[in-house]
């Protein structure tokens, strides 16, 4: 890996959690319909999300909230050059909790574990679009 395109290795780490995710939506949707808990026609409007992938899709729209803003300042990053190796370890540590936190979500769903996992995340965004905004104002 070359010191120029490490920003953008946790970047597609991230969406291959992404792609994961819906995969098990996909598997679990279709399982509900065989197993006569949902009809198809219930998704054509996105209406009453089976029980069995409940959790999976609300985690999918987690993926999109947060997320989008640690994309936009990776790509910031590398494009000012603003990245290094702190900011590259600090983009791996967020993809990190960014499966932890699907993780438990998915499974148990315990907000006394999800809660801080996803603080944790939200801190190490934040360090990165400060890092981001020292490095503008000092060139």
């Amino acid at each position: 890996m070359t010191f120029s395109t490490m920003m953008i290795w946790p970047m597609i780490a991230h969406a291959v959690l992404v792609f994961g995710l819906y995969f098990l939506l996909s598997n679990r949707r279709i399982g509900a319909v065989r197993a006569g808990t949902a009809k198809a026609e219930q998704f054509k409007d996105n209406r009453e999300e089976p029980a069995e992938s409940l959790l999976i899709h609300n985690n999918i729209k987690n993926q999109f909230e947060l997320p989008v803003l640690f994309h936009a300042v990776c790509l910031a990053l590398y494009v000012t050059t603003a990245d290094n190796v702190v900011t590259a370890l600090l983009a791996w540590a967020f993809v990190l909790s960014r499966y932890v936190h699907a993780y438990v979500h998915i499974t148990s769903n315990r907000l006394r574990h999800r809660r801080p996992i996803w603080i944790t995340g939200f801190f190490i965004l934040i360090l990165l679009w400060l890092w981001l905004a020292v490095w503008l104002a000092l060139s």
